[in-house]
């Protein structure tokens, strides 16, 4: 897939050293996928659910939400936020 929004995850990773790893490893594992479905998805990255149109990605032992947009059909990936999961449930995505 294309992974599209990198400077999201860029800066994260700066703000949030202990990213750096997981998000490498998350980018690897996205850009080698084909994924067709949230299902697929899931085969591959079991933490991951569908959320207000979003697919929410648990990263590093659930401490991160990686909030992305993902086309199936044009197999691409669109990052929108990468936050804390205190952020995640601040911010309501969790109701």
């Amino acid at each position: 897939m294309k992974v599209l929004g990198t400077e999201v995850l860029d800066k994260a990773s700066r703000l949030h050293r202990d990213l750096r790893s997981p998000i490498a490893t998350w980018i690897t594992i996205a850009r080698g996928a084909k994924w067709k479905s949230l299902n697929e998805v899931r085969q591959t990255w079991r933490n991951t659910d569908c959320v207000k149109g979003q697919t929410i990605f648990n990263v590093k032992g659930n401490k991160y939400r990686l909030v992305v947009t993902v086309n199936y059909e044009s197999q691409a990936i669109i990052v929108k936020d990468l936050i804390t999961h205190a952020e995640y449930s601040k911010r309501g995505w969790n109701k």
